[in-house]
């Protein structure tokens, strides 16, 4: 009998769990797609991270360039998502943009007008 109520667990990733309940709130501005998985991040505001030579913050900057990590809101230790540094700009318009990290191509889409 105890068998038979037994209910069977489904396991989800943080990230998926997050995509599942959160998605894009109303004042999300920007959508993030790795490539490789199409694993898909919303942020408010977006900012690229210039970093020294040994890891420490050195600037950070409105526009993407290479050297640069895109950190996606909020600006503080719960941010989005942090991707390694820029290797290279495929494809730049004023609503899109396609770059490759050290171990990643993404596509960053402006969905909503700043």
């Amino acid at each position: 009998m105890k068998d038979q109520l037994e209910q069977k667990k489904i396991y989800l990733t943080l990230d998926e769990l997050l995509k599942e309940t959160l998605g894009p709130n109303e004042d999300s501005k920007w959508k993030l797609v790795r490539e490789r998985d199409n694993l898909t991040k919303y942020s408010d505001d977006v900012l690229w991270v210039e970093w020294n030579e040994n890891r420490t913050f050195k600037a950070k900057h409105k526009h993407i360039d290479i050297g640069y990590a895109l950190l996606m809101s909020p600006f503080n230790h719960s941010f989005t998502w942090q991707t390694t540094e820029v290797t290279e700009i495929i494809e730049k318009t004023d609503s899109y943009i396609k770059f490759k990290t050290n171990n990643s191509n993404y596509k960053l889409y402006r969905i909503k007008t700043l």
